[in-house]
């Protein structure tokens, strides 16, 4: 009886951390952050354009078409997939603003999972090259093998639940604390990179000449919240499982 209680309580907790985990791998709100370099103006029309940088690589810029001078609070969102930049009203707050119901017919989006390398128009390296782009890289492949972890160790108790194996109840939370783990450090290395790093520099990138002055609003999103949540959950339901593991295989 204490058992089934156990598992239950574990599969809920890990069902609902990996929920979290994958919530903040698809969302695009790990940054937010708030800039009142210009232009001043509202954009109503962006087109897409064609060059090659320094490599010879074909790449994307956005031209921006603007009707006239309505507003001044540029709002920059990312994640994983995604690096969004739009212009709101000076007095919207950064995170309302970019909720899933505000979102502007203005924005503009980027592939976000090459970023804190910026897109190289000219000289290579390019001025505005952020050296710390490491934290982006370790973050990279910590998200995913922490959410691959997660999956698997839930794969496996589900395999595991129908046999009472308890060798599968303790791989599976093995996975599950594991993908903790790695959560755990990728949050902390974001951290790092938050609070250690110039991200107003990173922020601005090339407008950061144009306004050496800018004010810059860094905050952490919304997707880093989920993920922070999810990593007690997850660790919690990988030490049930493997504790359940270990009364079965001494109950036999």
């Amino acid at each position: 009886m204490k058992v089934g209680a156990a598992t239950l309580v574990g599969g809920i907790f890990g069902s609902v951390g990996t929920l979290c985990f994958f919530i903040a791998f698809a969302t695009d709100y790990w940054l937010v952050a708030s800039d009142n370099c210009g232009p001043n103006t509202w954009p109503t029309q962006t087109a897409l354009t064609g060059e090659k940088d320094a490599n010879g690589t074909e790449i994307q810029s956005v031209e921006v078409v603007t009707d006239g001078p309505l507003l001044s609070l540029t709002l920059h969102h990312e994640g994983f997939f995604w690096r969004c930049v739009f212009q709101v009203e000076p007095s919207a707050h950064a995170v309302l603003a970019t909720l899933f119901t505000n979102q502007p017919e203005s924005k503009v989006c980027v592939h976000g999972y090459l970023f804190p390398l910026p897109v190289a128009l000219g000289q290579v390296p390019h001025p505005s090259y952020d050296a710390t782009a490491v934290f982006r890289g370790f973050w990279t492949v910590l998200i995913i093998l922490g959410l691959v972890a997660a999956l698997t160790g839930l794969f496996l108790l589900v395999c595991g639940g129908p046999f009472i194996s308890h060798k599968l109840y303790k791989l599976g939370g093995a996975f599950l604390v594991t993908a903790a783990c790695l959560f755990l450090f990728m949050l902390l290395l974001y951290v790092l990179w938050m609070e250690l790093v110039e991200v107003e520099r990173y922020v601005l990138q090339e407008r950061m000449e144009a306004c050496p002055s800018a004010q810059v609003s860094v905050l952490y999103g919304l997707s880093f919240m989920v993920a922070a949540a999810g990593v007690p959950l997850e660790l919690v339901s990988g030490l049930v499982f493997m504790l359940v593991g270990r009364a079965l295989h001494a109950s036999k």
